[in-house]
């Protein structure tokens, strides 16, 4: 989607960050003798949107060019170098690798119950018995 395409409420005006996060990450950032003022605070947040946004719109003419949908971590870096900001290239691409593999592991958990060789049927069953028990055991105690 290019730029003239944007339509609607979500205008940029309305796209910020929250700012307890980033008031969060001054703070860890900076030395403790150092007190950051909300101006700067929001100045920094604006900036960080505006950066965010010249990103996107760079990954989404890559991923146009390539006749994609959907924007894809490879875009986001390939922005980075398009822009000059090669010095953040390898560190986001160890995060992309990061989450990718974390995405992996993720979805191997989510088939674990698949694996368990137990019917859905069978699961039911068991989970029936125990709401009975249960339901057993706080009557009893409400008598």
């Amino acid at each position: 989607m290019s730029d003239n395409e944007r339509s609607g409420p979500t205008g940029d005006d309305e796209l910020s960050l929250p700012k307890a996060t980033v008031q969060k990450l001054i703070n860890e950032m900076m030395p403790d003798d150092i007190i950051c003022s909300k101006d700067t605070r929001d100045l920094l947040i604006d900036c960080c949107v505006e950066f965010i946004h010249l990103i996107a719109s760079e990954a989404n003419e890559i991923c146009e060019k390539e006749t994609k949908k959907t924007i894809a971590g490879e875009h986001v870096v390939a922005a980075l170098q398009a822009l000059g900001f090669e010095e953040y290239v390898e560190e986001v691409d160890d995060v992309f690798k990061e989450h990718k593999k974390q995405q992996k592991d993720r979805d191997k958990k989510s088939t674990r119950l698949e694996n368990t060789g137990i019917s859905e049927e069978e699961l039911l069953r068991q989970q029936e018995l125990l709401f009975a028990q249960s339901r057993i055991k706080f009557e009893a105690q409400q008598q």
